[in-house]
């Protein structure tokens, strides 16, 4: 019997040895080999780079590599588990960038949770990266830290649980507006959750011609009369319910609303429930549990989505980061902007086309279209707005 803990479970056998593993481009089978990748050849590039550092864009894999970094605070359902247990999604992570996008990812957990920290050390390794992939970091620390490197860095930040979930969510969105004969601008939307990913679908909407929001935590509706706001729920709350002038619970809120979006977990009665408007949409997106199963948000919803993929219409950041971070780097961006977003938003939306169906609001994460037609939409885009070397 083995003595190596867990095995024998096929999910455990996996991970045995990791997800992943360097493999070199160059031949190194001979003494020419060696001379030439390493030294005494491999001097001549150095030398040349050191004259001329956009060298390196040619030379090195720099402008193809993506660090994804964490810091294990906020690991997908799982909470504050610290660097070491956020490895394996990190893998996962660097896997799916190079099979749905052909990028190389290198997972990095840094053993410290402090904001200056964490950007002095991202700052510090920058130079061996074409961009920086932040995951699973709590809020609101990090807004913060996305914002700072993107003012400290001249190549993409992006952090995927924020923007990757707006752009798959605004996607799926458009094409259930769209099958409902809903017009953006009527349309009320209701958003459990104020982190990261509430924060950041919020915004995209917004942007998107979506203004009448609500987003809700704990205690409820965010609005500026709330005691003991964050400084990034109170910048919520003006963009949001202070317009509407909603305030309470659920029951306030999901009264005779269009969309739902849930973002945060927890369980919303099904009372609430059963007040949204006819042919509602309801995007419950938590794992393992969504706020609302789908056997009771089909009861009252004409459309459904998930983030699981065991039912139909998985709303999964697969479908966004991989084009995301390949059509900034085939653009040669030096960062990653708002019409980028909405672009590859786009992109993915209009790949549905005339299959448009109750269950088929968006693309499966295996659609071979998916990531050239994000990477070209974020490519376009990019050099449209000039934000390119």
């Amino acid at each position: 019997m083995s003595d190596i803990p867990f095995a024998g479970d096929p999910v455990f056998d996996l991970h045995l040895g990791g997800k992943m593993a360097i493999v070199p481009t160059a031949p190194v089978a001979n003494r020419d080999d060696l001379s030439m990748a390493y030294t005494p050849g491999v001097a001549r590039v150095c030398t040349a780079i050191a004259q001329d550092p956009s060298l390196t864009q040619h030379y090195t894999w720099v402008p193809n590599t993506v660090a994804v970094v964490t810091d294990g605070t906020a690991v997908l359902g799982l909470g504050d588990i610290g660097p070491a247990a956020a490895m394996p999604v990190m893998e996962g992570k660097a896997i799916l960038f190079k099979a749905f996008g052909n990028v190389d990812g290198i997972p990095i957990c840094l053993d410290t949770t402090d904001t200056d920290e964490i950007i002095e050390t991202v700052i510090r390794m920058a130079p061996s990266f074409g961009g920086i992939n932040l995951e699973d970091i709590s809020a609101p620390r990090c807004f913060e830290i996305e914002d700072r490197l993107r003012e400290a860095l001249d190549i993409p930040v992006f952090h995927d649980d924020q923007h990757g979930t707006a752009i798959v969510t605004l996607a799926a969105l458009k094409n259930a507006l769209k099958l409902t004969g809903r017009n953006p601008e009527d349309t009320r939307v209701v958003i459990s959750g104020a982190g990261a990913a509430g924060v950041a679908v919020t915004k995209i909407l917004l942007n998107a011609g979506i203004t009448d929001i609500v987003v809700l935590d704990r205690a409820g509706i965010v609005h500026s009369g709330r005691e003991h706001l964050t400084e990034s729920k109170a910048d919520l709350a003006a963009i949001t319910a202070d317009i509407s002038g909603r305030t309470g619970g659920y029951g306030e809120a999901l009264d005779g609303a269009d969309v739902f979006i849930g973002l945060s977990g927890g369980t919303v009665p099904d009372e609430f429930v059963a007040t949204m408007a006819e042919d509602a949409i309801i995007f419950a997106m938590a794992n393992p549990n969504p706020e609302i199963h789908p056997d009771v948000a089909h009861k009252y919803a004409r459309v459904v989505a998930t983030g699981r993929s065991d039912f139909p219409n998985q709303i999964n950041n697969v479908l966004a980061f991989p084009g995301v971070f390949r059509g900034a780097f085939d653009a040669k961006a030096r960062k990653i902007t708002e019409g980028m977003k909405l672009a590859a938003a786009n992109a993915l939306a209009e790949l549905v086309g005339d299959d448009l169906a109750e269950e088929y609001i968006i693309p499966a994460p295996f659609d071979p279209r998916v990531g050239p037609a994000v990477a070209a939409a974020v490519a376009a885009q990019a050099k449209l707005e000039g934000v390119t070397r």
